[in-house]
């Protein structure tokens, strides 16, 4: 069943590999708490790459930052990014956009008026999700790390079939 689900199977991947980290849960808190951060970011694409970099740079736990990074998928990126999008609108004061606007007036004043709320709802609200990711992480690791998952196992196959 999970071979149909990409999604559900992706997340339960990154939970067993949450479970089975060997280290501090402070380190993967704030390996969490970085990749939270950076997925909140409007770098959808390449968001991964810059995670791992920033985890190399501020050696923080990578494996930790790689699973926050997965906060921004295809199902929840129109949804953040519409949060976000919203929240540095209203911060700024900038008027909403309308559908035919995108069509015609596609300028640099555009990628402004688009971008500029973006990175600061961005800001906004990535702060405060790497903050509660942290601590949530630190006080869910222990008992994680308790939690003796099994390796699932491999079938065998005999060279007779």
């Amino acid at each position: 069943m999970w071979r149909r689900w990409g999604f559900f199977r992706q997340s339960k991947l990154n939970f067993i590999r949450l479970a089975r980290l060997d280290s501090s849960p402070d380190a993967i808190g704030r390996g969490i708490a970085l990749g939270l951060f950076i997925g909140f970011t409007p770098t959808f694409g390449i968001q991964i790459f810059l995670a791992i970099l920033f985890a190399f740079l501020l050696r923080q736990n990578k494996v930790a930052t790689f699973i926050g990074v997965w906060i921004t998928n295809p199902l929840t990126a129109p949804i953040i990014y519409g949060l976000e999008y919203q929240t540095g609108r209203m911060l700024l004061g900038f008027p909403p956009l309308g559908s035919d606007q995108f069509v015609h007036d596609f300028s640099w004043s555009m990628g402004v008026q688009v971008g500029a709320p973006l990175m600061l709802g961005s800001l906004v609200l990535g702060i405060p999700v790497a903050i509660i990711g942290y601590s949530v992480t630190v006080r869910l690791v222990p008992s994680l790390q308790k939690w003796k998952i099994p390796r699932w196992p491999r079938k065998r196959y005999s060279g007779d079939d």
